[in-house]
């Protein structure tokens, strides 16, 4: 079996802190999931992450005019330049201090970044690997609080910054002859935005009490200052000298405050803003929920529309001036709203809370998750999309599968409920319910569909329900604990259910045999699973073994020590080693792989395990995340940051939560005051579940991150063609020449001209089209169908490229549909073509037809013609005999 497996997506979180921002072109939306990355495709419609992780979460990103290079800085100031286009870490660099802001300017020759109190602008760093590729251009001070925004000219000469000083400063990035300058004062609290005009005219400044000035620029004559008794000769001399070298003085910009407007949002603080200086748009994110949006420098105010109870985080506008992107942090909610049509063009949004179980559908593109926040989403492997989000339970959801056959999902929550959904109406259309109110722990569904299952953590019963009725069929007691988890295998009827009592028993639920065969343990029993044969059992205790079972014979087989590979990480509050504190690890979640030699677990820690079941070995130990922001991710802890009143990581010292809204406690009734000694938290690393896909390529985590999504590595493929260095189109014609059909088709595809290609497709003999088709690489399929598609818009010969469209479907289909998101637009643009050659031959040969029979009608027609023309003259023959 291939181990092979790397991180391929992130679809459980869309946004986590930070600013958003667009790519260049505007059709694609760069979000910080965490220490991670992930580029939204609006007009794609899919969603990659990219392979890299900073050491923190990511608190700015900053990507160049052009769309290459992007900088993404963490919460301690470590900067990861990367290259987009390869999706590789060019270079990684310390600020040594919190960056609020950073922004390239528009030429892309200068990045100013955010110093605590200063400002520095640092040179563009390149595109290729350097020993130190960021060079300092220059320091600006100033001010004397910390630079919370920067902002550039449209000739990159200025920028213009806010700070917590309540000020806002004019900078020259090189110094300019009459420009010392400037100061804008006059708002009363921080100052969250501040932006150039079109034509840099004008200056318009946000503060955080929700108050908008507008500045404009006049020029003044330079005045000197009054010369002391002292000075007054020097002063005589330098007029003399002036007034020899210019008779006029020379002219100073001076901003003064043109306009003073307020957003009044009902006390609602300002959080986010930006600004779109082509057409003066300006949009505001405030602490309700609510954003605005503006037209300047009128003031006009053409929307204001509460997307969410939570404050904005974030706002962008894209680089036509038509989409607006927002980020809720609260909420782990992302939007791109089109303002002109009102309506959404991405509306995304993660679980509120932990994730806490997923399920893979039969034929592995989706994927089921349930979480803490009641709600069921279906994520789409392929696009990292959530496309439906099911809102009928009342508490959190502990347990959900998918049918073995049909559209449906079923899940059990703590509200006493198992509901199943139609995947195809996209509606709950059974509520299974019991006597008594019980709170759920577990699910299983049969293989047929018919009969599903639910223990409980309260009474220790499994309860049993028809799916078509929704009756309550039987009631199994006997457990003595908890039931942690349940199993139908795969093969026959029984139901195998795991227990705080140590033990798991088997049941049969199709007899009306009560006796069941029980398992017994030395811990504590947390899950299980069986085999895809269902000859076999494993299960998971709280003493960290996996044990497995021969359901047959009822005897364990093997035992697998897995409490040193799951354990790792030390938390800031622990007062034990992480060495020591592995006696607490333990796995939470079993799955078998598709062939059922191996099996794959994870549990309290940051690491998922692959075991090969028959020798017992630990094949591949998989890290979830390298996110120092979560707890429990450092085998060590620092001594100096350990103080008599508790770690320093979780003490507010930056005064973050100095609003109200974020010390508010909400973790007991009735609580409606904030906390003002309240601590931040920082979440632990863990993984609640795992599962293998059923077509075996690739497993998904329900992890502290969101749901992680690993594939088989197939990034190294061998191609002997890209080894060649003679590619050119002579040797290309003497392959087809020497009917080496295959390498000519291949080496053009890699030349890349056009006629070439066409040359060598139409040079390919019918009778060859098989063979050829049949042993064309995998990765030269796109561009065969592509060339197909265009040749068959302007080339008359049908059944030729007919007999290519079937020969490369016939051989290659399950590859296309195993990749059929890769493909689609390609084989839609097949169908097509094959579409409009069928009606142009449908339409040829209607009017072919009717042509014809035309024809043969005049023809019959002239027949007849004759034969009258025939008797007549007989009959005048006859008359005239006569």
């Amino acid at each position: 079996m291939k181990t092979n497996f790397k991180f391929s997506n992130l679809c459980g979180t869309v946004y986590h802190k930070g600013n958003v921002i667009f790519t260049p072109d505007g059709n694609s939306v760069i979000s910080p999931v965490g220490n991670r990355v992930t580029v939204f495709d609006l007009v794609g419609n899919r969603s990659e992450t990219l392979p890299f992780e900073t050491k923190k979460d990511i608190a700015r990103l900053a990507l160049s005019p052009n769309g290459l290079l992007l900088i993404a800085v963490d919460e301690d100031g470590r900067a990861t330049l990367v290259n987009v286009p390869r999706r590789f870490v060019l270079h990684q660099f310390n600020f040594k201090t919190k960056v609020r802001d950073l922004q390239f300017s528009p030429n892309g020759r200068y990045l100013a970044v955010t110093h605590d109190k200063h400002i520095h602008v640092w040179l563009t760093p390149g595109f290729t690997m350097e020993v130190n590729p960021f060079i300092l251009h220059r320091k600006f001070p100033g001010h004397y609080d910390d630079v919370l925004c920067i902002s550039w000219s449209a000739d990159s000469r200025f920028f213009v910054t806010g700070s917590k000083d309540m000020t806002a400063r004019v900078y020259a990035v090189n110094p300019v002859d009459g420009f010392p300058g400037a100061v804008l004062s006059g708002h009363r609290d921080a100052v969250l935005g501040a932006w150039f005009s079109k034509d840099a005219d004008i200056i318009y400044t946000v503060g955080r009490d929700g108050a908008l000035f507008e500045w404009s620029a006049k020029e003044e004559m330079a005045v000197a200052k009054e010369p002391s008794e002292e000075g007054q000769a020097d002063a005589k001399k330098r007029k003399i000298e002036e007034k020899k070298t210019s008779a006029v003085k020379t002219p100073i910009k001076r901003w003064r405050t043109a306009s003073r407007n307020y957003f009044n949002q009902n006390h609602a603080k300002v959080v986010s803003a930006s600004f779109f200086a082509k057409t003066g748009l300006l949009v505001v994110g405030f602490t309700s929920g609510v954003f605005g949006l503006w037209e300047l420098p009128d003031f006009t105010n053409i929307h204001t529309l509460s997307i969410s109870q939570k404050k904005i985080n974030t706002a962008a506008i894209n680089c036509s001036g038509e989409w607006l992107a927002f980020g809720s942090s609260t909420l782990g909610q992302l939007l791109v709203w089109e303002w002109q049509s009102e309506s959404y063009i991405l509306k995304q949004q993660g679980h509120h809370h932990e994730m806490s179980c997923l399920a893979y559908s039969q034929d592995g593109q989706f994927v089921a998750t349930g979480g803490d926040d009641s709600k069921v989403k279906l994520w789409n492997g392929q696009t990292g999309y959530c496309f439906i989000t099911f809102t009928e339970h009342t508490a959190g959801i502990k347990a959900i599968e998918f049918a073995k056959q049909g559209q449906i999902v079923f899940s059990a929550s703590l509200d006493g409920t198992v509901r199943a959904f139609d995947l195809i109406r996209y509606r709950n259309f059974r509520t299974f319910t019991t006597p008594t109110p019980v709170q759920f722990s577990c699910l299983a569904v049969d293989p047929s569909g018919e009969v599903v299952c639910a223990g409980s953590a309260d009474t220790f019963e499994i309860f049993v329900w028809s799916v078509q009725t929704g009756k309550l069929l039987d009631i199994f007691a006997g457990h003595e604990g908890p039931i942690s988890s349940l199993a139908f295998s795969p093969t026959d009827g029984r139901l195998a259910s795991a227990s705080w009592d140590k033990t798991v028993r088997l049941w049969d639920v199709f007899s009306r045999d009560t006796n069941t065969e029980s398992f017994e343990h030395q811990a504590e029993v947390l899950c299980i699973s069986f085999r895809p044969d269902g000859r076999m059992l494993s299960s998971s205790t709280l003493d960290g073994q996996i044990c497995f079972w021969d359901v047959t014979e009822g005897t364990q087989t093997g035992l697998i020590e897995g409490r040193k590979d799951v354990g790792g990480g030390r938390k800031s509050t622990d007062r034990i080693t992480a060495a020591n504190n592995s006696a607490g690890k333990h796995f939470t979640s079993l799955c078998f792989t598709a062939d059922g030699q191996s099996v794959l677990a994870g549990g309290n820690s940051k690491y998922v395990c692959l075991y090969d079941i028959s020798s017992r070995l630990l094949l591949n130990r998989y890290e979830i995340s390298q996110n120092l922001s979560m707890d429990g991710m450092q085998e060590k802890l620092n001594s100096k940051n350990m103080t008599e009143f508790g770690p320093k990581d979780l003490m507010d010292d930056a005064g973050e939560n100095s609003d109200l809204e974020d010390r508010i406690d909400t973790s007991l009734p009735g609580v409606q005051k904030g906390d003002a000694s309240l601590r931040k938290t920082r979440p632990a690393a863990y993984t609640k579940g795992v599962r293998f896909s059923p077509t075996g390529r690739a497993w998904a985590a329900a992890s502290t991150e969101g749901l992680m999504i690993y594939t088989l590595d197939e990034t190294l493929t061998f191609d002997p063609f890209d080894l060649e260095i003679d590619i050119t189109p002579d040797a290309i014609l003497e392959a087809l020449a020497e009917k080496s059909y295959l390498r000519a088709l291949i080496m053009s595809f890699r030349l890349g001209e056009r006629q070439i290609t066409r040359a060598v497709y139409e040079g390919i003999p019918a009778d060859s089209i098989t063979l050829v088709a049949r042993e064309i690489p995998v990765k030269y399929l796109d561009r065969m169908l592509k060339f197909l598609v265009t040749y068959m818009d302007a080339s008359p010969s049908v059944q030729f490229n007919l007999m290519w469209a079937v020969s490369i479907l016939k051989h290659h289909g399950q590859y296309l549909k195993d990749h059929k998101l890769e493909f689609a637009s390609t084989l839609r643009g097949l169908q097509k073509q094959m579409t409009q050659t069928y009606d142009a031959l449908a339409k040829m040969s209607t009017e072919n037809t009717y042509t014809i029979e035309y024809i043969t009608n005049i023809r019959k027609h002239q027949q007849k013609e004759e034969e009258t023309r025939e008797v007549a003259m007989e009959e005048v023959s006859m008359d005239m005999l006569i």
